[in-house]
């Protein structure tokens, strides 16, 4: 079984987040899965790591449509973090808006980090394509 370290996962869906971590205990071993309910959370825990200089997680889910800060407003935010390692974004949406794709696609050129775009519900396939990083 394939070992990531460290996940988090950013929606306030707590369905979503029951899913995806399921998934993931299924499809992989983790040290460590962190969840936020949305992307001022989770910012706000990432820039910790990074003013501490300690690991950042290999890999973000994060959900588009979230109360306090979206997840277009969290990639403007977390893009702009003094990250120089890579780390796979994982947008995961029931937007099925073609904007919101071309979005993400936007935002795949503006950045050194892995950004990939599905739909919910994820299943076990796309968790083991998600969760491949080299």
């Amino acid at each position: 079984m394939k070992m990531i370290d460290h996940i988090c996962i950013i929606d306030d869906d707590a369905i979503t987040v029951f899913g995806i971590k399921k998934l993931l205990t299924s499809t992989i071993e983790c040290n460590k899965i962190d969840t936020f309910s949305n992307g001022q959370l989770a910012l706000e825990y990432l820039s910790e790591i990074v003013s501490k200089k300690t690991k950042l997680p290999d890999l973000l889910f994060l959900d588009l449509n979230m109360p306090i800060m979206d997840g277009w407003e969290f990639l403007d935010e977390f893009l702009k973090l003094p990250i120089t390692d890579s780390i796979t974004v994982n947008i995961v949406t029931s937007s099925i808006n073609k904007e919101d794709r071309e979005k993400s696609d936007f935002y795949k050129c503006k950045t050194h980090h892995n950004i990939t775009y599905n739909t919910k519900p994820l299943n076990k396939v796309e968790i083991h394509k998600i969760t491949n990083i080299e």
